[in-house]
């Protein structure tokens, strides 16, 4: 470690926010002392003095905000504490600081995290109620006006929950690199998840096997997510920094180092970053979440090693890289074959599909059908229903990109659509900005 830091090349902004009062259960991995001692290492490497690195207090986002996003099922009212608010609200007060010019970069380091959490929410899963970076994403186009955003997540597991909610979406790029869901939660993240009908290959996914180390996620950066980048020329990069790749983490199989997340984070350059997984309190979040900020403020990283980190235990066999040099090529196909894929579903008035969400921390399923109405002058409104828990949600979503006939037929159907007895139907309007609710 390094003692003696100059002034950061570039000014960031950093948002602790350790949620002392909220876990799922006392010895529950995702708890407090997860960013306590990250805190305390920031502290103890002097980040607090260094001049262009600013420490802001989070804000507590309005349920308005978390309603732009979610279908929450019976209501965010009722879903939500005051952590998860503040966490949500940690995140968008990192957008402000680099949208208002008072930063050019901010990392949101707080808790809950939130990229499990899917488009409709009747609880926890993954750890994760509501998606904080997605919140992020519609408040930042809703007052900044911004349109192409990119995504990158590097959590360990899959980001489902944003593939969900942005899958439609041609403005938003959303590329996930994780461990392989043949071996870990959720199951998901194959190649074959690509996009909805408006937007095949705009969802990037690179399923990455068991012990993978830095050379895998180097290739994946080299050869996958900078040139998909590069060409997608967002305006906007958001990095869900999901630290359970690390070699010590309790629930995890991977084998990556804070040398290598400083490494990727400095090649990804990103905007704003919004810790989400990571779960080896002692053995990895203090140096990741180090390595990560230098590198995002442009300072030395070469002394932010772990203890015991020894640069022999990261070689990768040759078949392993065989293979992930194979997902790689894949991926990047199908983000250069995007407009072929489009057209092969040209003339689909109606896209629907259907899924059963598993929400792990209380062992319950949702059933769940989304029918996008696709339209040739934009990506069109969805259409969700959802039930479980002896609830029920019928839905209209309207995106921030819809056109205006497409934002009337979603409001036409809202009106004319019946709610059942034990349900609601909800207009969500991103162009109005607008939530709509009708009970029985």
């Amino acid at each position: 470690m390094t003692h003696f830091m100059p002034t950061a090349p570039n000014p960031t902004g950093l948002i602790l926010f350790p949620a002392f009062d909220w876990c799922i259960s006392p010895t529950h991995p995702e708890r407090e002392e997860r960013l306590l001692y990250t805190k305390d290492q920031l502290i103890e490497e002097g980040l607090e003095d260094v001049e262009n690195i600013s420490f802001f207090n989070p804000e507590i986002a309005l349920h308005h905000d978390i309603d732009r996003v979610h279908l929450c099922v019976p209501s965010s009212q009722k879903l939500l504490t005051e952590s998860h608010l503040i966490s949500a609200g940690g995140a968008i007060r990192a957008a402000k600081a680099v949208m208002d010019k008072e930063v050019e970069k901010a990392f949101a380091i707080v808790r809950p995290p939130g990229h499990h959490a899917m488009q409709t929410v009747f609880g926890d899963r993954g750890f994760c109620i509501v998606n904080i970076e997605a919140i992020m994403v519609e408040y930042i186009r809703r007052h900044y006006g911004v349109r192409k955003i990119a995504i990158v997540d590097t959590d360990c597991h899959h980001g489902d929950g944003t593939q969900d909610i942005f899958y439609n979406d041609p403005d938003t790029l959303f590329i996930s690199l994780h461990q392989d869901g043949r071996t870990l939660y959720p199951g998901t993240g194959f190649i074959h998840e690509s996009g909805g009908p408006s937007a095949p290959g705009y969802t990037i996914n690179l399923p990455l096997p068991p012990a993978t180390s830095e050379e895998g996620f180097d290739m994946a950066m080299e050869r996958v997510i900078m040139p998909i980048l590069d060409d997608f020329q967002p305006e906007l990069i958001i990095n869900s920094a999901g630290q359970d790749n690390h070699y010590t983490d309790p629930i995890t199989n991977m084998n990556f180092t804070a040398q290598g997340y400083a490494r990727l984070n400095r090649l990804l350059n990103p905007d704003i970053c919004v810790l989400e997984g990571g779960y080896s309190i002692e053995g990895a979040l203090p140096y990741t979440n180090l390595g990560i900020i230098l590198a995002m403020a442009g300072l030395d990283t070469s002394n932010v090693k772990e203890p015991d980190y020894d640069p022999r235990n990261f070689i990768q066999s040759a078949d392993m890289n065989s293979h992930i040099a194979t997902v790689c090529d894949q991926a990047l196909e199908l983000y250069q074959h995007r407009d072929q894929l489009k057209k092969a579903l040209a003339g689909e008035k109606v896209v629907t599909t259907s899924k059963r969400i598993y929400y792990d921390t209380t062992g319950f399923d949702v059933e769940e059908e989304r029918s996008y109405h696709t339209c040739p002058h934009c990506p069109g409104f969805t259409e969700v229903t959802a039930s479980g828990l002896n609830n029920y949600v019928h839905a209209f979503t309207v995106p921030f990109n819809s056109c205006r006939k497409c934002q009337d037929t979603a409001k036409d159907l809202y009106r004319t659509t019946d709610p059942l007895g034990f349900g609601s139907v909800v207009l969500q309007d991103r162009i109005a900005d607008s939530y709509e609710v009708k009970k029985k």
